[in-house]
């Protein structure tokens, strides 16, 4: 499957909880990386907010505005 975001691209989680706040994940986050699809064939990324990263599957996360 193709990856719908790119390098670069900010984005944010779909549905944040609070240890995604307390991690730093609740507001915009910077794709760093295009990962391989995951076993589903999804298209999964690492995603960069201040100084944490983290993976997510692109059902995850959408595009800031």
């Amino acid at each position: 499957m193709m990856h719908k975001f790119k390098l670069g691209q900010r984005v944010r989680r779909a549905q944040s909880s609070p240890l995604d706040e307390r991690l730093g994940f609740g507001a915009v986050s910077e794709i760093v990386r295009l990962m391989p699809d995951d076993p589903t064939g999804e298209p999964s990324y690492r995603i960069r907010s201040g100084s944490a990263e983290r993976a997510v599957r692109e059902s995850e996360i959408v595009a800031a505005a």
